[in-house]
């Protein structure tokens, strides 16, 4: 900065250089990158981005390298295509894997939602204890999913199955039922306790979506004549629908590919009649070594996946315009 400075009579004019503080520019800079917001975002998803490529994408880029490989334990392998899914799609206990799977999820996620429904309006009325009733039932959700199964295993246990000691002391049966030692009876007592398991979560946020809905609305509705069940369809049902829809998005990722509680439970069996596609693609990745093969079972869930949530979130979407 060119300052003038005045002197006396007859003088020449001088100009002083005043140059500006060094300190004073790095809180400018500071500003300024702070003002840019393409600066800033990038900074602060910097460490998000990191943590997603480390842990999320760099895993799922080598599970497809793996699915494409004939990778095995102690055997880097060579690229083979697309023969591991090939052959996977012609192996019998894939199909039936593949078929369990979406037995397992849609019937699981139906009980879920609809007793997750019924208990959400029953914990959204006035009684004594709602506190402690509310409480409860998420215990079934804290527990651990591998000690809480194997409660319930003990509970299917053929020989001192409790459950069915209760039976036969209530003459409701005369011989042991095969509660694990029957492909079918197997797999629906893993939807009980996947459905006892993930109902609370249902329940809960079910109740908070109950909790935004005005009063008023069903006040209303009962004035014009609406009995209970015409009072939740068109008064409750529309306003909760899309927290269910999220919900259920959740729910059928988690139970789609859910391991611990099958391989806890049956272990696949018996004779590969219980197994899904995460339980499968363990037994065969892991327990028999062929970790390219193993890879190409588990990647089959990824556009099944894909193709269930990309329909939800657009019907979602489409509920939010109208």
């Amino acid at each position: 900065m060119n300052k003038p400075i005045a002197g006396g009579a007859g003088s020449a004019a001088r100009l002083e250089v005043v140059l500006p503080h060094p300190r004073a520019t790095e809180p400018r800079r500071l500003t300024r990158f702070l003002e840019n917001e393409r600066a800033l975002a990038a900074l602060l998803l910097a460490p998000t981005v990191l943590v997603l490529g480390t842990f999320i994408a760099y895993p799922f880029i080598m599970g497809v390298w793996l699915a494409l490989s004939s990778t095995s334990v102690g055997n880097v392998g060579e690229f083979v295509g697309m023969r591991n899914f090939a052959k996977a799609w012609n192996d019998s206990i894939f199909r039936t894997a593949f078929g369990n799977t979406f037995v397992y999820t849609f019937w699981a996620t139906i009980f879920k939602l609809t007793l997750g429904m019924w208990l959400a309006l029953l914990l959204n009325r006035h009684f004594r204890g709602k506190r402690i009733v509310r409480a409860s039932m998420l215990l079934p959700f804290i527990v651990p999913t591998v000690l809480s199964t194997f409660a319930w295993r003990w509970m299917f246990d053929p020989t001192f199955s409790v459950l069915n000691w209760l039976l036969y002391r209530a003459d409701l049966i005369t011989t042991k039922l095969p509660f694990l030692s029957d492909g079918t009876y197997g797999m629906w007592c893993a939807i009980v306790v996947n459905t006892w398991r993930g109902m609370p979560f249902f329940a809960i946020t079910l109740l908070a979506g109950l909790q935004t809905i005005n009063p008023d609305l069903h006040e209303a509705a009962s004035l014009d004549g609406a009995n209970g069940w015409r009072r939740f369809w068109y008064v409750t049902w529309p306003l909760l629908k899309p927290v269910t829809l999220v919900v259920v998005v959740f729910s059928v990722i988690q139970t789609f590919s859910d391991f611990q509680l099958i391989y806890v439970l049956t272990g696949g069996g018996p004779a590969n009649s219980t197994h899904l596609l995460a339980t499968y693609a363990y037994q065969v990745g892991v327990a028999t070594g062929l970790l390219g093969e193993g890879a190409a079972i588990s990647l089959f869930m990824l556009p099944v996946l894909f193709v269930v949530v990309w329909l939800q979130l657009r019907y979602l979407r489409r509920m939010d315009g109208a």
